[in-house]
């Protein structure tokens, strides 16, 4: 659903994302592991086209990044680091506003907003402003309106950064309904634990460049270590 060959994406003469490669399948949860720097956020906007490669290729849901931008817009939902919500709107009306954008009919996107708000719990706030919200209600929101259209692919930035345990364990209940669904889920995180939990494969990114890919037994195998936190010391540090 995801593929990527040779990604690369410079500013100047410095290379942010360097000649990435991996894919990411449908109904599979894809970690994408690396410290502060790495190039995790600039590879997750290089597939959500918000930036354009400087080189490489990559396709998501079948679409060219480059010469098909539009369809893969409307193909992914994002979850950006920074929520980007209005204070001002209610999460009924972020969804409304977000589901028209995507030309979902009204009665059906009502509808949809209704069952969404309640298996996020915030059907009793669906009316309130979410610049009164916590941050961990706000994420939830911005997950909603990353789902409202119902996409094929996934891509989460640092979903559960800074949320408290309820908040986290709400974010992770749907990526585990994403996966069930079919989905394919890429999550850019440095929480080791939430990448052993919530990935089916992993990738570990270190200075621009892709240093493993694997599961979490084969990326043990490899460094012969028994947790993933040992595994990502050993092979940043290799």
């Amino acid at each position: 659903m995801i593929q990527c060959k040779s990604l690369t994406k410079k500013f100047g003469d410095f290379a942010a994302v360097d000649q990435v490669s991996f894919d990411v399948q449908d109904g599979e949860v894809f970690g994408l592991l690396g410290p502060n720097g790495a190039g995790k956020t600039t590879t997750m906007r290089l597939l959500s086209t918000v930036l354009r490669p400087s080189g490489g290729t990559a396709s998501v849901a079948g679409y060219d990044l480059i010469q098909e931008p539009q369809a893969v817009r409307a193909s992914i939902g994002v979850l950006p680091e920074e929520t980007g919500l209005y204070d001002r709107l209610t999460p009924r009306e972020h969804l409304l506003y977000y589901g028209q954008l995507h030309g979902i009919p009204g009665e059906v996107l009502r509808k949809r907003i209704d069952q969404l708000l309640e298996v996020m719990e915030l059907a009793d706030r669906a009316n309130t402003k979410v610049g009164d919200f916590s941050k961990g209600m706000k994420q939830k929101v911005a997950l909603l309106r990353a789902f409202v259209h119902d996409p094929p692919v996934f891509l989460l930035d640092e979903p559960t950064a800074g949320l408290d345990v309820m908040s986290a364990r709400s974010i992770h209940a749907f990526v585990e309904r994403f996966r069930k669904e079919g989905k394919a889920v890429m999550i850019s995180t440095h929480n080791m634990t939430e990448a052993q939990k919530l990935c089916d494969r992993i990738a570990i990114i270190d200075h621009a460049r892709i240093i493993a890919t694997g599961t979490l037994g084969e990326l043990e195998a490899r460094t012969a270590q028994k947790d993933l936190e040992s595994v990502f010391v050993q092979l940043v540090r290799d």
